[in-house]
């Protein structure tokens, strides 16, 4: 694996000390197995109640997703993620913009998590202020992310098991709930004929794909994995699948649960209370409770802690190339952490929550921005894999280098476009705005310069695809 990034300039500087079920672990961290608890409310009213249909589609939508990110990290077994999948599979200028996109995501999920959390904690202990609870998050995360890769795969799957006992709870006691004549037995979660349109169908897709943002973040570790690249895909896989399954399974159970559909439809969930509303309908308010500061704790320890680790890695990657201030390359000989990186994410999102906090729309904004940006590095992903293995390398696996990542394309293009017109705009404008540092950077005589590329645009194909 040293071999790996040494053909491409790169020295080994990361700790190689992570395994398949560390990387399923970390996946689903990063999704959070009861992310749908917060958002439940804004997916049920713009899905017309259709909420299990939302994620489904999600799960469909993004397992091709998943297959593209397996093609490529086998291609590039490195740090970065889309930026260097499709900076070294099509172009450095194109890999800019693409790691540009990219920040969009990586840079404000912390910071969202981190608000999302504070404000739950809050409202629950409200002697506490949203910045005190901003404040000890960031800071926890950030003293065990700068320990080291192992402390952080530890922490994080201690929180993953609670998080699954608290997940079994809500669904033991919704369905005895449900079997004692509480809610209402409906596939209306799946396809209501009264409410049901494609467009809505997408919008609603929009929202719920940030639960899902975070198994791409598990290919942000191929350079800390002990197994090889190929387990970084399967792990891809295996946790949209297994996340996918959970997601459905609870927003199934609740929106049978809701206690007044209608006025959720029709109002929405501006206080994010839906799910919780449900879970109280199923076992009274201890469930409510148990529910919301799990999913509070969640969202702003190991969630937003594995997020930070990912958002690192990137800024590492593209600092190292130097499109990315060089200090941000720097990594602890001691513990093998990119520190300046880890550091300054940390600084950014208590920043960002702290500003967010004083908007109205903080984290509505936020939410559409993340999942845009997203989105968009996803539709380059799928890109890359036919420019570089179909059209530069002249593999003839129609299958995986073709129709997979086209239906993906076409698939998450239906998305984008019936997404949030807000976030197209701003989106758009983030992406303006890139270009206009990529200019500067050509002017400057500074023009993205991906080490060893030559060497990876003309290597040859692997037996493996010469089918």
């Amino acid at each position: 694996m040293t071999d790996s990034l040494a053909r491409y300039g790169y020295r080994q500087e990361l700790s190689r000390q992570l395994r398949f079920r560390d990387l399923v672990a970390y996946g689903l961290v990063y999704m959070v197995p009861i992310a749908p608890m917060a958002i439940f409310g804004s997916v049920y009213a713009s899905s017309g109640g259709m909420v299990a249909l939302a994620y489904l589609v999600g799960v469909v939508a993004l397992v091709f997703t998943a297959f593209s990110y397996a093609q490529m990290v086998r291609a590039f077994p490195m740090s970065g993620s889309v930026y260097n999948y499709a900076g070294r599979g099509i172009s450095p200028p194109v890999g800019f913009l693409a790691g540009w996109v990219i920040l969009l995501d990586y840079v404000l999920v912390p910071g969202l998590l981190y608000l999302v959390a504070s404000v739950a904690m809050h409202a629950t202990v409200p002697q506490a202020p949203v910045w005190a609870w901003l404040l000890g998050f960031v800071a926890v995360n950030t003293v065990v992310n700068c320990t080291g890769i192992r402390m952080t795969a530890v922490v994080t799957k201690g929180m993953l098991v609670g998080e699954l006992l608290v997940l079994a709870l809500f669904v033991l006691v919704a369905g005895a709930g449900l079997a004692s004549g509480k809610g209402r037995l409906s596939w209306e979660a799946f396809y209501n004929s009264q409410t049901f349109t494609w467009s809505i169908v997408a919008g609603a897709v929009s929202v719920a794909v940030l639960s899902f943002l975070g198994f791409d973040g598990i290919s942000m570790l191929a350079e800390e994995t002990r197994d090889g690249a190929r387990q970084v895909g399967r792990a891809m896989a295996v946790v949209l699948v297994l996340a996918g399954v959970l997601f459905i399974a609870q927003t199934w159970l609740a929106a049978m649960l809701v206690p007044d559909p209608t006025t959720l439809l029709a109002q929405g969930d501006a206080g994010g209370t839906a799910f919780y509303d449900a879970a109280r309908v199923a076992g009274g308010p201890w469930l409510a409770t148990v529910c919301a500061v799990a999913t509070a704790v969640a969202w702003g320890l190991p969630n937003s802690m594995v997020a930070q680790v990912a958002t690192s890695r990137l800024l590492y990657a593209m600092a190292r190339d130097e499109q990315l201030p060089r200090f941000l390359s720097r990594v602890s000989p001691r513990r093998n952490v990119p520190v300046n990186a880890t550091l300054l994410t940390g600084l950014v999102s208590l920043g960002l929550g702290l500003y967010m906090a004083t908007r109205a729309d903080g984290i509505t904004l936020l939410s559409s921005l993340i999942n845009f940006g997203a989105m968009v590095a996803f539709l380059v992903l799928h890109v890359t894999v036919v420019v570089h293995h179909l059209i530069r390398r002249r593999s003839r696996n129609w299958w995986a280098h073709l129709v997979m990542p086209a239906v993906g394309f076409v698939v998450l293009a239906w998305v984008v476009v019936n997404a949030n017109i807000a976030a197209q705009g701003l989106g758009m404008a983030w992406l303006a705005l890139g270009v206009v540092v990529l200019a500067g950077l050509y002017l400057s005589g500074r023009r993205p310069v991906l080490s060893g590329f030559a060497s990876s645009s003309t290597a040859q194909l692997p037996m493996s695809e010469r089918v």
